[in-house]
């Protein structure tokens, strides 16, 4: 006997939320208990890679640092300063949203937003790159706080049969987001007075965050008697007891966060694989980085459109499938490319295009992206439908707390591999591939309903 699809909780039903099913997935963004929030997020992510790339760029080019190895360590730094609060501050994040209402919280974390963008203002105006960092490291302490609050309202808010499209939709927001975020930041900063302006934008987004905030619908706890607790090692530790309760979110949590640190290592590398490997100018990075990106948006549409409204499990298998097969492609026509353009140097966008393989590669990159979308986004709604309602943020809290771990090991994984093993960039993306498919086989073995219902959604699509 096959295993049911996924039913959410009954929460939404005492909401007494009702669904035309006649409705496209996105009807939603003419709902007050959708848009605002969606509004909030999409700038809340966009603001954060606005100023980390703005700051990421005026390290590199604007003489801070003195040395190679000096812009290294910054760089580095910088990094390691957004996601060092996902792991001190997650735990307690996912204790206050599970104790305390939810939209009420969010408002105060967009609110303080805009007290670190304005301190953020004074840092690139004053060009204090200590304080910059500090407040980059601010950033990551918002984000952390606000991330199980933003999975975890939305079963709140939606219905059960809303809950793929509304996660979709996040996804999309999310990812474009990353990516607006990404090219005005070194945008920007590139014009005159370019920090200023950086400023300017970073203020004026948390500003219009924050009265977007505002319009959220109450969210109301179900666990009031929750106690605070300051102790992040602890704290993890009882979360991730949590989500072990239920086997089968547990291991959702390992395949987003296996997604970060999948998608994480594709993401580092492409500018490196862009300039040294298809020997393109520097444009070139940002198309191919925005291939990816977008494939992520459309994959996560598209899962709720062939979900039927219904959290679907089987979509899981096919799209860990599809990273398998275009990352390991990915390879074959990396190297195919080098072979027929090897002579061809400082490659723009459309020349790249018209050479052989430069579509295929960018087509590769798409769809690695899109699969990606169709992988994460059922995991996230299986998580969010599959856990009570009144530990569902401290289970999100774990989820973050893994996903930082995960996207950690997947910057050494690339260390060695490229720096210690001395691989190519496309040799790295066929170990990738391979590693894919090794998860994708223990994910299925200690969850054989992602089998079987892929083979049922399979089978009832043909």
């Amino acid at each position: 006997m096959l295993p049911r699809r996924v039913t959410p909780q009954d929460h939404n039903n005492k909401q007494g939320i009702s669904v035309n099913k006649q409705l496209g997935q996105f009807y939603m963004f003419r709902q007050r208990r959708f848009v605002p929030f969606f509004i909030t997020q999409f700038l809340g992510a966009l603001n954060d890679n606005l100023f980390k790339n703005a700051l990421l760029v005026i390290i590199v080019s604007s003489g801070i640092s003195a040395s190679d190895s000096n812009t290294n360590f910054l760089t580095n730094l910088a990094a390691g300063l957004f996601i060092l609060p996902f792991f001190l501050f997650s735990t307690t994040a996912g204790q206050l949203a599970d104790k305390y209402d939810k939209a009420w919280l969010i408002r105060r974390i967009k609110f303080a937003e805009i007290l670190i963008m304005l301190t953020g203002s004074y840092a690139l105006f004053s060009s204090d790159i200590t304080l910059m960092l500090g407040v980059l490291f601010l950033l990551g302490v918002q984000s952390a706080f606000f991330g199980p609050i933003k999975y975890s309202i939305i079963p709140q808010h939606l219905a059960a049969e809303e809950l793929m499209a509304g996660n979709a939709q996040v996804g999309m927001g999310t990812f474009t987001s990353i990516l607006i975020g990404t090219l005005m930041g070194a945008w920007l900063v590139s014009y005159d007075g370019g920090a200023l302006l950086v400023g300017a934008a970073a203020v004026m987004l948390a500003l219009i965050g924050w009265r977007a905030s505002c319009a959220i619908p109450d969210a109301p706890a179900d666990s009031s008697d929750i106690r605070i607790s300051l102790n992040p090692i602890a704290d993890a530790a009882g979360n991730i007891r949590l989500a072990r309760e239920n086997m089968t979110v547990f291991y959702c949590t390992m395949g987003i966060s296996w997604f970060w640190l999948f998608g994480g290592s594709f993401l580092t590398q492409v500018p490196n694989f862009a300039v040294t490997v298809l020997q393109g100018h520097a444009t070139l990075i940002s198309i191919l980085l925005g291939a990816f990106i977008v494939g992520v948006a459309i994959g996560s549409l598209l899962c709720a459109k062939i979900s039927g409204r219904q959290v679907e499990p089987g979509l899981i298998p096919f799209g860990a499938i599809g990273l398998t097969l275009f990352s390991a492609d990915l390879f074959f026509a990396s190297t195919s490319y080098q072979l027929a353009n090897n002579a061809i140097s400082a490659v723009m966008p459309l020349q790249f295009l018209s050479l052989s393989g430069g579509v295929r590669i960018f087509v590769d990159l798409t769809a690695i992206g899109m699969f990606g979308g169709m992988f994460i986004v059922p995991l996230y709604a299986m998580v969010q439908s599959r856990t009570e309602s009144h530990k569902r943020a401290r289970v999100i809290a774990a989820n973050n707390v893994f996903n930082a771990l995960f996207m950690v090991a997947g910057a050494l994984i690339g260390i060695v591999c490229l720096s210690i093993v001395q691989m190519t960039i496309p040799q790295f993306f066929a170990l990738m591939s391979g590693a894919n498919l090794l998860f994708l086989a223990l994910l299925v073995w200690r969850v054989p309903e992602f089998k079987l219902r892929f083979l049922a959604w399979i089978t009832n699509n043909r």
